[in-house]
Order: structure tokens, then C-alpha cells, then sequence
């Protein structure tokens, strides 16, 4: 049996008799322990088995109902399979064009069953359309309870990460039972979590890796108190956020940038100071790439009269890639910025630090980044240049990593695709580098702009971008044009309320043009204005560079005509 199945059984016995998961909030909350989700797991999982799930089965689960999912998924690991969380569709989601997609995942994974829960159960009618195999989450709760787990290797398959990158072909990291212990079990310890004492908050989407595996499969695992709701009941109301972390007295939760913007403002404006509690949070985790540290600010600033330790944010790297933590940074410091001089970080390669007190910082001559801790227990980073040699402290390129939470590998729509070199490397595409063995994130690598010699970093030119006003906020891409070719450039594009206005879009374009010409001394090749909603996402919520170039080509090409 695999270490990750018999903690989780282990788990059901002890302390999970007594803590467990609280769904349904604001309006019927419900709390189940993670005995109780055991018990209905097994009987999902009995169905399973009876219905010809076994050793190395790939299931793909659509539900967005934490209750629901919570036992299918242990169901699937007690039965010895793999789970898919299928990306799941929107109002705006063309259902024809999804269920394709669809079809193409199911195919990619090996997959015959979906496993179906509200509020999805409404597509049936499509998946049967589609000849999609499915079966209803509900109907399995009756089947006979398991009496045994079916033994699991540590390098059998528990979960195929679907992966959200910019391309429109569908790719999976593949997530053994040995990978998914050893990164739970690392995040808990670094985190120094104390299972019968923390209480966790969350409202991110299951199907993207910070929310199955850190906010439902280590809760799940060790028996910690959590409480999850949807993103749409994020979404509906984010003061929900910091209620229920004052409700039941939260000390961990996560969000990318945009929410912990989004409820800093939302909290500013509440006129009672004894609104929230937030004086429990110890933990606050922002993986995002970059932070955004203005809106860290927003949210520190706001908290703050609401009890929050600023010291309760948690900067941390991550990926599918390495299951989902790679880094964190050190318990209770904050947000620390590492304050490096651009000339040389975009010439040379280097990150020569900018001491505290130089007039230089806060100008453009200055690029910050966060500092995102030590590798994780199990896990080891290096840097190394385009040759793969291994550089030094403070010299920039290429992130690897090498350990027991590292991929195996991709399923493709072509096969699969190993991820590891000879020596057990991974290539992560992140630039970056180490400071007193802490790493810090400069960009991927597929988006650098180089010009002039330069490296210049998308995120530098979207951070002057949305420091315009009219420019929604973490809206704003930096693209390149021509990329690897003596004529590269770049562009923004940009959402506005503004869009749709011609005299205003120019203004704005005019203004976002030279405050980037200020910031990275480049003037965009164009600057394109749009209506909210318009930047293509990933399913996470973060913006796609390169389909962006992709989709808007041609309004670059006309806006560089007109500027």
C-alpha cells in the first residue's frame, strides 16, 4: 500500500473522528468529518470497483460541490486509480466546443467514466451526446462500502494535473502516489502545521492543483479542520473571505493576487472596525507568479484594522510540475522584496542587490522580487546558463529541480513525454535565481523580450502598464512580436472601461506607452485597449501571453498604424 493511502485510512481512524470539513457557507453549513467523508468514500469507492475500477483506472471527476468531491476523490485513491479534475465550463462556455475538448482530455488520459456532480449533473444530456461515459456521484453513495483498499504503488498514478498553459493542446502532469506523500507531507512540515489545532479557509477551484491538493488533499489527509466553499460563492460576495476566517477562527488560507486585491479594497470600504477578526491568520499564501506586492499591500493595509499580522502573508513557489509546492518562504516574515539594480539584471544576467537607504530605489533604475524561501524537504533547485552549467548566487537563468515531488512526466494528445533528464532534472522554464539558497522569480523564460541586447521582463512592462489610471488592475500584457528574430518587439494589451471610447482609448494608450518607454527605456510597438473580460485566462485566472499575441494580432498590427 502506498504511504499517501495508508495516512489518509490512518487519518479516518484517529484524528479524523474528530475534525473534519464545514461546506455549504454562507447559507446551509453543513460539517462532515473526515471519518464520515471516509465512510462515504468507501462506498464510492466499492461502486467504483464494482463497476471495473482498479490499479492504474483514470477517472475524470466534473463537480464543483466540495462535498461531493471530497469522497469521489478519496473513493478513486482507495480503489487504486488515478483522478482528473476536468476543467469545468462557464455561462459563456460554448458546451459544444467544451465537450470536444473534452473527448480530446477523456482520450489523452485513458479515460471512459466521468464521474458527474452538481452543479454539472445538468450536462448529462451533452456527455450522452458526446458518447461520454458517465455516472452520477449521488447514485454511487449507495453502493457496498470497500472492505480492503486495492493496494497502490508509490509509482502508480493518483493524479493527472491538467495543465493550463497557453496552448490549445490539452497536456497532463502525471502525479504518482509517491509524489503526492512526499509534497503534502513536506508542506505540513514546513508550514509547522498542527493538525488538531489549524483550521483552514478556502474557496479555490478544485481543478487547479492549489486547490485539490492544498486545500482539500492535505486537510484530507491529516485531518485538519477546513472549511471550503466555491470560487462562485467567492465571487458572489469576497467579504465571505474574511468572514468565515473570523467565524471559525482561521489560521490558514490562499488566494492568488486578484482576490487579495479585490477583499483589501472590499474591507476598506466596511465602516465597523469590529467587522472581522483576522488576528488568527498565520498563514496567507500567495504562489503567484509574480506577487503582486501592491496588492499584498492592499490587503496587509487593510487587515491591519482588522487585527491581521502583515507577517501572516506567505510567499511560496509552485507547479503541477512538482505536485504543487517547490518553495516557502520562512513562517512569519511577510513579503520580503529583494531590490536589484535593472542594468544589470537585463544585461548581464545578474542580481546585484540595491541595499536599503540607495536613493535609486523606487525608481526605475530598481527591479524588486520576491524572495520565496528554501526548497522544500525532498527537493533541490539549481540555476543554471543556456549550456546547463551551474551558476552562482545572484547570477540569473534557468530554475531545475531535482526530488521525490517531481514529475515523472506529461500525458500528451502524442503520448507520453518524460520531464526528467538522466540525472533526474526538471527544466522548470522559470528564470531566476538564489539568494543564501532562497529562490526568487524573475519570468518564464518563453516570455522574456530581447531587445537591444536586453532582457527586459512582461512583468516590468505590465507593472508600469497598470500603474496608469483606467488601466484594470493585474489586466494588462506584455507580448512579444517577431520573438527570436533581429526585429522582436512587444505590445500591450490592456482592458479598460475606457474601451469602446476612440478619443479616450488613444489618451490611455499614450500614457501606457510612455510609462513603459519611463520604466524598461522601450517604447511598445502598439498598445491596444479592451473592454473588461476580453484577455484570454487560464482556467486559474491568469492572463495567457502568448494566445493573447495569438488572438489580437491583428489589432496590434492596426494600433501600431494609428500610434
Amino acid at each position: 500500500m502506498s504511504r499517501f493511502v495508508d495516512t489518509l485510512v490512518a487519518t479516518a481512524a484517529g484524528g479524523g473522528q474528530q475534525r473534519g470539513m464545514v461546506t455549504g457557507e454562507p447559507h446551509e453549513p453543513v460539517r462532515r468529518t473526515w471519518a464520515e467523508v471516509h465512510e462515504q468514500a468507501k462506498r464510492v469507492a466499492g461502486a467504483l470497483v464494482e463497476g471495473g475500477t482498479g490499479p492504474g483506472s483514470a477517472v475524470a471527476v466534473l463537480a464543483a460541490a466540495p462535498a461531493l468531491i471530497a469522497p469521489t476523490v478519496q473513493a478513486v485513491w482507495l480503489a487504486g486509480g488515478s483522478v482528473t479534475m476536468l476543467h469545468q465550463p462557464t455561462p459563456r462556455t460554448d458546451l459544444a466546443e467544451w465537450a470536444e475538448d473534452t473527448v480530446r482530455v477523456l482520450r489523452m488520459i485513458g479515460s471512459e467514466l466521468v464521474l458527474l456532480g452538481e452543479p454539472f449533473d445538468q450536462l448529462a444530456p451533452v456527455l450522452t451526446e458526446h458518447g461520454i461515459g458517465f455516472r452520477m456521484i449521488t447514485d454511487l453513495f449507495s453502493g457496498e462500502p470497500l472492505a480492503e483498499p486495492v493496494p497502490s504503488a508509490e509509482d502508480s498514478l493518483a493524479l493527472l494535473q491538467l495543465t493550463s498553459g497557453s496552448t490549445a493542446e490539452p497536456k497532463a502532469v502525471k502525479i504518482t502516489y509517491g509524489n503526492l506523500y512526499s509534497n503534502v507531507k513536506a508542506m505540513v512540515d514546513r508550514a509547522e502545521f498542527v493538525f488538531d489545532e489549524d483550521v483552514m479557509v478556502s474557496w479555490l477551484p478544485t481543478f487547479h492543483d492549489m486547490g485539490m491538493v492544498g486545500f482539500l488533499t492535505v486537510p484530507m489527509t491529516f485531518g485538519v479542520e477546513l472549511i471550503k466553499i466555491t470560487p462562485v460563492e467567492f465571487l458572489s460576495g469576497p467579504l465571505i473571505w474574511p468572514r468565515l476566517i473570523t467565524k471559525y477562527r482561521a489560521t490558514t488560507t490562499a488566494a492568488p493576487n486578484f482576490a487579495y486585491a479585490i477583499v483589501g479594497r472590499r474591507m476598506n470600504g466596511v465602516d465597523e472596525d469590529d467587522a472581522f477578526d483576522l488576528s488568527t491568520l498565520r498563514i496567507a499564501l500567495n504562489g503567484a507568479e509574480p506577487i503582486d506586492e501592491t496588492a499584498v499591500k492592499t490587503f496587509t493595509d487593510a487587515g491591519a484594522r482588522f487585527k491581521m499580522p502583515a507577517e501572516c502573508v506567505f510567499p511560496a513557489y509552485g507547479m503541477a510540475e512538482a505536485t504543487l509546492a517547490v518553495s516557502f518562504a520562512p513562517l512569519f516574515t511577510g513579503l520580503t522584496l529583494d531590490f536589484v539594480e535593472a542594468d544589470a539584471l537585463e544585461a548581464d544576467n545578474r542580481a546585484v542587490p540595491v541595499p536599503e537607504g540607495d536613493p535609486r530605489r523606487g525608481t526605475d533604475d530598481v527591479r524588486s522580487f520576491a524572495i520565496l524561501g528554501r526548497p522544500l524537504d525532498g527537493l533541490e533547485a539549481e540555476i543554471v546558463d543556456d549550456r546547463g552549467n551551474r551558476l552562482g548566487e545572484r547570477e540569473v537563468g534557468e530554475i531545475r529541480l531535482r526530488g521525490e515531488a517531481v514529475t515523472p512526466g506529461y500525458l500528451t494528445m502524442d503520448g507520453p513525454v518524460s520531464t526528467q533528464d538522466a540525472e533526474g532534472w526538471f527544466a522548470t522554464g522559470d528564470l531566476g535565481y538564489l539568494v543564501d539558497g532562497q529562490i526568487v522569480i524573475c519570468g518564464r523564460r518563453k516570455d522574456v523580450i530581447i531587445m537591444g541586447g536586453r532582457n527586459i521582463y512582461p512583468t516590468d512592462i505590465e507593472r508600469a502598464a497598470t500603474s496608469v489610471d483606467g488601466v484594470r488592475a493585474g489586466n494588462a500584457v506584455a507580448v512579444r512580436i517577431d520573438a527570436g528574430t533581429r526585429r522582436e518587439r512587444f505590445a500591450v494589451v490592456l482592458e479598460s472601461k475606457l474601451a469602446g471610447d476612440s478619443d479616450a482609448e488613444r489618451v490611455l494608450a499614450k500614457e501606457v506607452a510612455a510609462r513603459v518607454r519611463d520604466a524598461v527605456d522601450m517604447r511598445p510597438f502598439a498598445v491596444v485597449v479592451l473592454p473588461t473580460g476580453s484577455l484570454p485566462k487560464t482556467p486559474s485566472g491568469k492572463v495567457k501571453r502568448a494566445a493573447t499575441a495569438t488572438q489580437f494580432a491583428d489589432r496590434i498590427e492596426n494600433a501600431s498604424k494609428t500610434s
